[in-house]
């Protein structure tokens, strides 16, 4: 099955979506499950993990709905509140809904470089595994210090980074603060990665499969296809190239791995990890 791991649905409003600012006209408008089957049928995917937007219950509840009503969304990393004494009643509200796989936090967002290792934030990581739960690092290089730091302290939780953690993209250069921690937080076997949200990050006017091979190649040796996972971060990668395009980069990139490496990158790494239907 061919899934792709990370992508977000909104009915889009400028007061709930600030970050979509006047730089992302494009994506200043509704994206619902209508438009992205569209682009699943077209590239062959199967299934979906959708991925909060924003920092509110009420889009965890709305993504949820939707996976109710769409049985190839296979599963939700929503929004909860990690660092609210509250945050075990809204999880206890939501414990039986088996679409929930995963939440997730705007770290990259965050000012403080140790925010994730803030008492309160730590508090509620160490609440999800009662719930089987993944968590979703989304983070900058630079707060890759801390997200291995957090790790550390949670071997038994199943963590997944976001976008290669959002390397400085150029073609001829390698983001030197990006690789080492990278690669070191790779050596946590509880960590999975996703090759997604990769041309956003370029800088050249254009992006193209030499500028992102190097990245790849770093990624696939860090994490190897058991722990990569396939994501388009549709829509927010249509500010640099559409659904197929993406996906045919990816394609190419991956054409030498073996059949078992693609029935992982492309699927089995992200049932694993979420533990998906």
């Amino acid at each position: 099955m061919r899934i792709d791991a990370h992508h977000h649905l909104w009915r889009y409003s400028a007061e709930e979506y600030g970050w979509i600012d006047e730089t992302k006209k494009s994506l200043q408008r509704d994206f619902l499950p209508s438009d992205l089957k569209l682009e699943l049928d077209a590239n062959g995917i199967e299934g979906v993990v959708s991925v909060q937007a924003r920092q509110t219950i009420q889009e965890t509840r709305a993504l949820l709905e939707f996976a109710a009503n769409n049985h190839w969304i296979r599963g939700v990393v929503g929004w909860v509140p990690l660092r609210d004494e509250t945050f075990t009643s809204v999880l206890d509200e939501l414990a039986d809904n088996r679409l929930l796989r995963g939440v997730r936090h705007v770290v990259q967002d965050e000012p403080d470089d140790r925010f994730m290792l803030h008492a309160n934030f730590v508090r509620g990581i160490a609440r999800l595994a009662a719930y089987n739960l993944v968590y979703d690092l989304l983070v900058f290089p630079h707060q890759l210090t801390a997200a291995i730091a957090l790790v550390d302290q949670f071997p038994d939780q199943v963590f997944v980074l976001d976008h290669i953690a959002k390397p400085k993209i150029e073609l001829g250069k390698i983001d030197a603060a990006w690789q080492l921690p990278f690669m070191e937080l790779a050596k946590r076997a509880n960590v999975y990665c996703k090759f997604s949200g990769v041309i956003t990050e370029v800088t050249d006017r254009q992006w193209s499969i030499e500028t992102i091979k190097p990245y790849w190649d770093i990624a696939l040796q860090a994490y190897g296809a058991k722990r990569l996972m396939f994501g388009t971060d549709w829509p927010v990668c249509l500010l640099r190239g559409s659904y197929s395009q993406w996906t045919t980069a990816v394609a190419e990139l991956s054409r030498e791995l073996s059949a078992p490496e693609l029935a992982s990158l492309w699927g089995q790494t992200a049932i694993t990890a979420y533990s998906l239907a």
